[in-house]
């Protein structure tokens, strides 16, 4: 088993526990990508087939609007998987964009492989139930913070949750995923 598969058999492990027949017949399924900055893993109005587990780099989930502005609506980095959900669940086209704000390394399936997996193995259709339950609470607790918290709170709450990744990315899109402008978490960072 490659470093890479480790880590993502670590992972898997983590939100349930697989048996070791199990867990090769879905590691098998995921091949090492690389991806340059700037690429986009996923594109609005296109058909998602895959999914990521990032081994190193961040990726961003965002949307933009027919003026030209974007709003990123979150953070894919280290340890966590990738993809755009709502496209792989429906099968209809994505509405959102992913792309990668540095250099990316991941291990990607086709998400059909995985689903062709539930009724003969449950343990990976429970990995996929779970994962899409975390998915739902992220969201849901993301949109109570943008509406109950204020600026310095939701920035604050995001370095706490995110400490690795203000270094690594630029400024203005932290501005977007807090919902301020650039100069706005400018003045809120010289505060601290």
């Amino acid at each position: 088993m490659t470093i890479h598969h480790q880590l993502l058999s670590n992972r898997l492990n983590s939100i349930v526990g697989f048996d070791d027949a199990t867990l090769a017949i879905l590691l098998k399924l995921f091949k090492l990508k690389q991806f340059e900055k700037g690429y986009h893993y996923a594109k609005m109005g296109e058909y998602s087939r895959k999914m990521g587990f990032v081994i190193n780099g961040i990726l961003r989930a965002y949307h933009n609007t027919s003026t030209g502005e974007y709003y990123n609506k979150t953070f894919f980095k280290e340890g966590l998987f990738v993809g755009a959900y709502s496209s792989l669940v429906t099968g209809q086209r994505n509405f959102i964009h992913i792309q990668c704000l540095t250099d990316v390394t991941l291990l990607e399936a086709h998400y059909s492989d995985v689903v062709a997996l539930f009724d003969d193995y449950p343990k990976v259709e429970r990995f996929a139930r779970i994962l899409a339950e975390q998915y739902f609470v992220s969201k849901e607790k993301r949109e109570i913070e943008l509406v109950t918290l204020n600026a310095t709170e939701r920035y604050e709450l995001f370095c706490k949750n995110n400490p690795d990744i203000e270094q690594r990315i630029p400024q203005y899109h932290i501005a977007s995923f807090i919902g301020v402008t650039p100069t706005q978490l400018s003045r809120i960072r010289a505060k601290k």
